[in-house]
């Protein structure tokens, strides 16, 4: 059989991976915190027709190799994590990030209880996505129950006046706030009945030197992976509250409270790659057609 009908089989089923990932990124295009994916290409292997010559002195010069290539595969499917557009809402849950950073949200905790390395790093998952709520309890969640992790406090002296603990844990308000307010520096604090402002915890964030090579598991949601880079301590483990990053700080996202960071699709973008790989999956279908067609040509030769 001819090549050329492998080779525009291999390219549609390419372009059609394409196709499905560019349906996705407009599919989410006002979805919070989404990412866009992006496809690349990779030649497959080549078959030699025959082998490169050096010159030989005072006969002749080199000759090059003669390769055909055997279509094309793909090479990679990107997370592009670059800032998205920031969407005013004066809801004080919705937070956006301004830099690079995750928030880290996570499951299974015990009330009272400071996670540490017990915690499983199935339950731990990263988001960009910043619409949170207050469950029953008054801790801050995301709209599946996940609880907004950082650093928590006490009353280490009795007297009443919160402090930070330098545990990692979820982040609640009392219900008999008055009010509460985050800081771009990740602080959340409160009012008490008696009008004084306490801390109810800092948010921290979680920074990667390769965002990229974190797992989507749906739900706005990445899951860490081997080669998402390590935390602060050097390893790939979410250990402890050191791990993860104040706002602001060491090169992380500022909070932004009363806004969310919606989709990095661009609409313009997406539809001109659309109509690229719309194209070239319509001639590499011609590209079969034509092979079909010398194939019948060959066929036809014995009548």
């Amino acid at each position: 059989m001819l090549r050329s009908m492998y080779a525009g089989i291999s390219g549609m089923k390419n372009f059609q991976t394409k196709l499905d990932v560019i349906g996705n990124n407009i599919a989410n295009v006002n979805t919070s915190g989404f990412k866009k994916g992006r496809v690349t290409f990779q030649d497959m292997m080549s078959q030699m027709v025959s082998g490169a010559e050096g010159p030989v002195p005072g006969n002749r010069g080199g000759v090059n190799a003669a390769q055909v290539g055997l279509g094309s595969q793909v090479g990679s499917i990107d997370n592009i994590q670059t800032q998205g557009n920031r969407q005013t809402t004066n809801r004080t849950l919705d937070l956006s990030l301004e830099g690079d950073g995750l928030f880290v949200v996570g499951r299974n905790l015990i009330d009272g209880a400071t996670l540490g390395i017990d915690l499983q790093q199935s339950d731990v998952s990263f988001t960009r996505s910043g619409n949170f709520y207050l469950d029953n309890d008054g801790n801050i969640v995301n709209s599946d129950g996940l609880y907004l992790l950082g650093e928590g406090s006490e009353d280490a002296a009795g007297t009443g006046d919160f402090i930070l603990n330098g545990e990692l844990n979820k982040i609640a308000i009392p219900a008999d706030a008055a009010s509460f307010s985050i800081a771009d520096n990740g602080t959340v604090n409160y009012v008490d009945p008696q009008g004084n402002t306490q801390i109810a915890g800092q948010i921290r964030l979680a920074s990667f030197s390769n965002p990229g090579g974190l797992e989507r598991t749906g739900s706005n949601s990445f899951r860490l992976t081997d080669n998402a880079g390590a935390f602060n301590d050097g390893d790939d483990l979410l250990n402890n509250i050191n791990d993860l990053v104040t706002p602001g700080e060491q090169g992380s996202a500022s909070i932004v409270s009363g806004s969310l960071e919606m989709s990095n699709v661009d609409l313009a973008e997406e539809f001109t790659e659309m109509i690229t790989a719309q194209r070239a999956f319509q001639s590499n279908t011609k590209i079969i057609t034509t092979s079909d067609e010398i194939l019948q040509e060959l066929v036809n030769l014995k009548r």
